[in-house]
């Protein structure tokens, strides 16, 4: 990767297709999208990857284009999980301030740090802990604490938590394409990035991605992310429903889907009829649009139920006044918005990209199937829990570090010359694992492990 040039990666592996996409980010925070490229891959089922090798193929397929296309080499990229292993919790902890001290920054950190140390299943990992709120001496709703006189200290923390198999499998993924991982984060925390503005969180929304094999949802109100789901449906089963239902080809399915299928079968045209070629020795096949709409209407009146479930379960249904935000592959499916809201009683949009520009790939920016792959680059680094280093947190290149030696190198004129030092910034985690090292009689590593 270009140091030089600030270039940022990602790779969105999906149930459907895999997305390479290279930014740059800009001093302001604003990132800026070079070129994106997708291939179709198989080896991915309801966002567990099963074939590893055809994934790594479909990786290095899109990936090539994509250097070949810029110009460039790719070394570090950010990479999204998701699929029915991916489970949420709360969690809450405390600590006690010293009489007379402000509450700073270095509480706050232990505090994320407690929240860690939580129970986790067999083969578990915490991919993320959240910050949601703080109560301070039984004052609740406090989001930026620092400052604040009190003794007690309590925080409010949202953890997504995934299997560490099928972690260890997306990392097997990149590094066998010859990549190195910059960092992992959640599939529906990337597509939030990318789609939804900060007046909308405020407000109250959910962001409902669509995918091949899931449904990821986020849910954000005040500000603050409150809920995560992930449905293990997506449009792979419409699809399926199709091919049984009109007794066609998958392809043919997957076609007849995106080019006339509606999610309203009242709103389709019972005199329409589409021609589907036979196969060899067989005649076509006429299917109606009505029949075709009322299969995608069934199968997602099923999926919108799922998702009415997960947003009453969070306790915030009456509090979205942003609505709902559609948005992945499966959102470009005709009067879904309509019979989202006709089921939900909320308002609907479709969303496409809205927080990143570009001046090459503007049509790449208004696909909804797309928002994961730019919300990664968007969102990198946001959300606290896994491994977010990338080569710009490198500020000075050619700054030699000290020698582990401790000797003074000499130059090439035999005079001695003093080495300067580069601090090396520490992240969330690192604080605490020098801790854990002075009082490793005390905690157990092993629920510590990000």
């Amino acid at each position: 990767m270009t140091q030089r040039l600030n270039l940022i990666s990602a790779i969105d592996i999906g149930s459907t297709k895999v997305v390479a996409v290279a930014g740059r980010k800009h001093p302001d925070g604003q990132v800026e999208i070079l070129g994106i490229e997708k291939v179709g891959c198989t080896g991915v089922k309801r966002g567990v990857v099963l074939n590893i090798e055809e994934t790594v193929k479909a990786i290095q397929q899109a990936v090539s284009t994509l250097e070949d296309s810029l110009g460039i080499k790719l070394s570090e990229v950010f990479a999204g999980v998701s699929g029915q292993h991916i489970r949420t919790m709360g969690n809450r902890c405390y600590r006690f301030i010293k009489a007379g001290n402000e509450i700073n920054t270095f509480d706050l950190e232990q505090l994320l740090q407690d929240s860690y140390r939580i129970v986790l299943e067999p083969d578990e990992k915490i991919l993320h802990v959240v910050p949601q709120d703080y109560i301070i001496d039984h004052e609740s709703g406090i989001k930026e604490p620092v400052g604040f006189s009190g003794q007690r200290i309590e925080g409010n923390y949202h953890v997504v938590i995934g299997r560490n198999t099928t972690i260890k499998n997306i990392e097997k993924c990149i590094e066998k394409a010859g990549l190195r991982l910059s960092g992992l984060m959640l599939s529906s925390l990337a597509s939030s990035g990318a789609v939804l503005s900060g007046e909308e969180k405020e407000a109250g929304v959910v962001m409902v991605d669509i995918g091949g094999g899931t449904t990821d949802l986020a849910l954000f109100h005040d500000g603050v992310l409150r809920h995560t789901a992930v449905i293990p449906f997506g449009g792979n089963v419409i699809t399926g429903d199709i091919k049984e239902g009109c007794a066609v080809l998958q392809k043919q399915a997957e076609a007849l889907k995106t080019r006339f299928g509606s999610a309203l079968g009242t709103l389709a045209r019972e005199d329409a009829v589409v021609t589907i070629p036979g196969i060899p020795g067989w005649e076509p096949k006429e299917i109606s649009f009505r029949s075709l709409a009322c299969i995608i209407q069934a199968r997602m009146e099923e999926i919108i139920e799922l998702i009415i479930h997960h947003v009453e379960r969070s306790g915030f249904y009456e509090k979205l006044g942003a609505g709902i935000v559609l948005t992945g592959g499966g959102a470009n499916l005709h009067h879904l918005a309509e019979l989202t809201k006709l089921k939900t009683g909320l308002d609907v949009r479709v969303g496409a990209t809205s927080r990143a520009f570009s001046s090459e790939e503007k049509k790449s920016l208004a696909d909804p199937s797309l928002v994961t792959a730019i919300g990664l680059l968007v969102s990198a680094g946001q959300y606290p829990g896994s491994k977010m280093i990338t080569r710009e947190q490198v500020l000075f290149d050619d700054i030699e570090p000290a020698e582990t030696s401790g000797k003074k190198k000499k130059s090439s004129g035999g005079k001695s010359k003093k080495s300067r030092k580069v601090k090396k910034p520490e992240f969330t985690g690192e604080l605490f694992e020098k801790l854990q090292r002075n009082f490793a009689s005390i905690f157990d590593e092993r629920d510590t492990e990000m």
